[in-house]
């Protein structure tokens, strides 16, 4: 039986990757870019997982949601730039950077 694996993990880290491109937009737009810690956090936490994840599937998933998380660190400070550009909105009730 041919293996699977990289074929299910293809679509799959398309799917994180497009489901975080609207969260890290909404985290800075309610919590600004200050919110990164909790992304390294789960970032850390989801990579570690994936080290002792006995499946070959899921490992891989946990891998791909972990550097997405870490990935997304930098997505966040490029996030507050836009907004900065005006290119998004930006949150009326936060207030304004120092």
């Amino acid at each position: 039986m041919p293996n699977c694996f990289g074929i299910l993990i293809g679509p799959t880290s398309f799917v994180v990757i497009g489901l975080f491109h609207p969260v890290v937009i909404k985290c800075e737009y309610y919590f600004s870019e200050r919110i990164w810690p909790l992304f390294l956090a789960g970032g850390l936490a989801f990579c570690a997982a994936s080290l002792f994840a006995e499946h070959l599937l899921l490992s891989a998933v946990l891998g791909v949601v972990g550097f997405t998380l870490l990935w997304s660190i930098h997505e966040l400070k490029q996030q507050a730039k836009r907004v900065e550009k005006g290119w998004f909105p930006k949150n009326p009730k936060r207030a304004p950077k120092n």
